[in-house]
């Protein structure tokens, strides 16, 4: 579980850098953070506005609930510039804000490079947040056709990692 103090340095650090949110789970305690939204996406506040930064919305959930999914097309709108997701290609976004990594371990090989052949279920790369590994899987069968991030890049919730070829 999260201290209070520890609560309230994460919701200073999702509004001073303007994150889209992170989510945390510890010991079956999930804590989902979301910082500002898009204009028509209101997010109810769960915390007093003198407690948190403007626009930042705090909720404490049981463990199992999934985050919402990004509206059709976000993770397409979301590409990072010049990276245009491609026609046919599923993409694979990152489902929380954290540091994208492409190996387990620095002395490690990849998990997937280009042209390789996936399948459902299978981890395509690490995504860390608040030093937790999480592991990201495809979830679809096909072949990757984009790497978007750079090893050990930022990535933000919704943002694109992989653009998978379906079969």
């Amino acid at each position: 579980m999260l201290t209070f103090d520890q609560i309230k340095e994460l919701l200073e650090l999702v509004g001073r850098h303007r994150l889209h949110g992170v989510e945390i789970e510890r010991a079956g305690f999930k804590l989902r953070v979301w910082g500002e939204a898009p204009a028509r996406d209101a997010v109810p506040a769960a915390v007093p506005a003198a407690a948190a930064p403007p626009a930042v919305a705090l909720q404490a959930v049981a463990q199992g609930v999934n985050p919402p999914a990004p509206a059709a097309g976000a993770a397409a709108a979301s590409a990072p510039a010049g990276q245009d997701p491609g026609e046919g290609l599923h993409v694979v976004a990152s489902p929380i804000v954290g540091t994208f990594y492409a190996a387990p371990s620095p002395d490690s090989p990849i998990y997937v490079r280009i042209g390789d052949r996936v399948r459902k279920g299978q981890v395509l790369c690490i995504v860390e947040a608040m030093k937790l590994m999480n592991e990201i899987e495809s979830d679809v069968d096909g072949v990757v056709a984009e790497i978007y991030p750079k090893n050990a890049q930022p990535v933000e919730f919704g943002e694109p990692l992989f653009g998978v070829r379906p079969d």
